[in-house]
């Protein structure tokens, strides 16, 4: 199976799915999971999917 067309789906993204995680706050972070914050769907980073900050 190939690899070549891994991660196509974030060209389509704005900002190639980068941006600010709302819970800790990185910049320039993938946010690619979705998660219900104060009753707002936003995505989230990697590290902060699991967490209880919800």
């Amino acid at each position: 199976m190939g690899k070549s067309h891994r991660g196509k789906g974030l060209y389509k993204m704005p900002a190639h799915g980068r941006g600010t995680c709302p819970i800790c706050g990185r910049t320039r972070i993938k946010l690619l999971y979705p998660v219900k914050i104060e009753g707002a769907q936003k995505n989230v980073c990697k590290n902060c999917r699991n967490t209880d900050a919800t």
